[in-house]
C-alpha cells in the first residue's frame, strides 16, 4: 500500500515527504508550531508533491507565513496532474479559494469529507478565515462532514467551535471538554472552550483555565498570542485594566506574534483596551502596524485580516491608508471585500474625519454584514465597539446605552457597565448644561 495521510487518502509522493506532511498536518490541525517547516521539508523532499505545495500557498494566503504564494500553486497545478482525483480535486479547491472562488472547496468536502486540511479552512477558526459569507453555511459543511471521522478528537474540537457559535454552549463545553480529555493540547478545542466561557461571561474561571492551558497542556500551541488575547478579553471585561497591562508586557508585545497575529491578536487588543473605560497609557500601535506592514494593511488577502486591517488604521488615525484600503477592496474579486471591507474602511474613514455621527450610522447599516467578515463573535465585536465610541463621540447617548445594554443582555462584563454609566452620567451632563 502507498502512502496515505491520517485520515486514509492517498499520497502521491514518495514516503520521507508523506511523512512530513503527515505530522504537518497534525500540528496544523492542533495548532501546534512548526507545520508550515514540516510543509517546506516535505516539497524539499519531494518537489514534485502537489499537495505539499499548496498547503504552504494557504498558509502564506490566510496567516502570512512568508511563502511565495504565486510560486507555490503553480507548482501545485503542475504537480497535480500525476496525483490521484482526490489531490487533483484539492489542489484545484485550493487554487479557487485562493482566488476568491469558495465554490470547488465546498463540493470537493462533499465527495471527500475526510480531507481534513479543507474542512479546517471552511471554519472560520483561528487558523483560517473561512470560505463562506454566512456562518450557518460554515455550520453545514462542517455538520455534514463530522459523521465520517467517528469519535475522533479532532472533529470533536472543530464541532465544539460550531457549537459555540450556535449559542448552544453547553453542548460546546461537553464536545471540547471530550476531545481534550483524549488530546489535553488539542488547539480547536481549548479554542471552542475559551469562547464557551468568554460568551457566557464566565470570566473568572474562563481565565484562570485559560492561565492553566497556556502553561501546561497548550504551552506548545503556535499563535499562543490568541489564548493570551483570549485571557485578556476576560481581564478587560472583569474590569481590570492593571492585569491586561501585565499580560501585554510578558505575553502580547507584537514581536511575540506569528505571522498576522501581531495584528489580529495584539492590535485588535489594544484598540479595545484604548476604548475600555478606565484604559489610559495604552501602548501604541506602532510596532505592530510596522510588523504587520502596509501590504497587509492596506492589500489584506482575507476579509478577517481587512476589518483587523481599518479598525487598527483608524486607530493610528491613518485616513490615507484607509482611503487606500477602501479603493484597493473596491476592485477586488472578492465580493466580502467590495461589500463588507470597502464599506468598514469608508465607515472608519468618516470617523477619522471626526464626523462621528455619520461614521456610526454607517457602522448601523453595515452590522447585518459584519458576521461575512469570518472569524468569531469575539472577534467581530470590535466593530460593534467601534460603533458605540462612534455615538459616544457624537453625543448619541441613548443609543450607545442601548446597544450596551444588548451587550449585556448577552453576557454579564463589568467593562460594559463601566461604559454603559459613563454614557448615562454623559447623557445627563448633557441635559443639564443644554437649555
Amino acid at each position: 500500500m502507498g502512502c496515505r495521510d491520517s485520515y486514509g487518502y492517498p499520497l502521491t509522493t514518495s514516503r520521507p515527504a508523506a511523512d512530513a506532511y503527515v505530522d504537518g498536518v497534525r500540528d496544523l490541525l492542533r495548532l501546534r508550531s512548526g507545520a508550515a517547516t514540516r510543509f517546506a521539508t516535505a516539497i524539499a523532499l519531494d518537489p514534485t508533491f502537489a499537495l505539499g505545495h499548496a498547503t504552504l500557498a494557504l498558509l502564506g494566503h490566510e496567516m502570512c507565513v512568508q511563502v511565495d504564494v504565486r510560486a507555490r500553486l503553480a507548482d501545485a497545478r503542475l504537480h497535480a496532474q500525476r496525483a490521484t482525483e482526490r489531490e487533483r480535486s484539492h489542489v484545484h479547491a485550493v487554487d479557487r479559494h485562493l482566488q476568491g472562488d469558495p465554490g470547488p472547496l465546498v463540493a470537493h468536502l462533499a465527495s471527500y469529507p475526510r480531507d481534513a486540511v479543507l474542512l479546517s479552512v471552511a471554519m472560520p477558526t483561528i487558523a483560517f478565515a473561512g470560505v463562506t459569507d454566512l456562518p450557518e453555511q460554515a455550520w453545514r459543511i462542517v455538520e455534514a462532514a463530522a459523521p465520517a471521522y467517528g469519535d475522533d478528537a479532532w472533529i470533536n474540537g472543530l464541532m465544539a467551535f460550531v457549537r459555540q457559535e450556535q449559542r448552544r454552549f453547553d453542548d460546546a463545553m461537553d464536545l471540547a471538554c471530550r476531545s481534550l480529555a483524549v488530546e489535553p493540547s488539542g488547539g480547536h478545542a481549548a479554542h471552542a472552550r475559551a469562547h464557551a466561557h468568554y460568551e457566557t461571561g464566565d470570566h473568572a474561571a474562563g481565565l484562570a483555565w485559560m492561565d492553566s492551558w497556556v502553561l501546561g497542556d497548550g504551552a506548545a500551541t503556535d499563535s499562543l498570542t490568541h489564548f493570551s488575547w483570549h485571557a485578556a478579553l476576560h481581564e478587560l471585561s472583569l474590569g481590570d485594566v492593571a492585569a491586561v497591562r501585565r499580560r501585554y508586557d510578558e505575553q502580547l508585545q507584537p514581536r511575540h506574534a506569528v505571522g498576522c497575529r501581531a495584528l489580529v491578536d495584539t492590535g485588535s487588543l489594544l484598540v479595545r483596551w484604548a476604548l475600555t473605560p478606565g484604559g489610559a497609557v495604552v501602548p501604541p500601535l506602532d510596532e505592530v502596524v510596522a510588523l504587520t506592514g502596509t501590504a497587509v494593511l492596506e492589500q489584506p488577502s482575507t476579509a478577517f485580516l481587512g476589518m483587523h486591517a481599518a479598525v487598527t488604521l483608524l486607530a493610528v488615525d491613518d485616513a490615507a491608508g484607509l482611503d487606500r484600503l477602501a479603493r484597493w477592496c473596491d476592485g477586488h474579486d472578492g465580493a466580502t471585500h467590495r461589500e463588507v471591507v470597502a464599506p468598514l474602511a469608508r465607515a472608519l474613514r468618516l470617523m477619522a474625519g471626526g464626523r462621528w455621527s455619520e461614521g456610526a450610522d454607517r457602522l448601523a447599516a453595515l452590522a447585518p454584514q459584519v458576521w461575512r467578515l469570518g472569524g468569531s463573535d469575539a472577534q467581530r465585536e470590535i466593530v460593534e465597539e467601534a460603533r458605540i465610541a462612534a455615538l459616544l463621540r457624537a453625543g448619541r447617548y441613548d443609543e450607545a446605552r442601548r446597544l450596551l445594554d444588548e451587550r449585556l443582555d448577552r453576557r454579564p462584563a463589568v467593562r460594559d457597565e463601566r461604559w454603559r454609566d459613563e454614557a448615562l452620567r454623559a447623557d445627563q451632563a448633557a441635559r443639564i448644561l443644554s437649555p
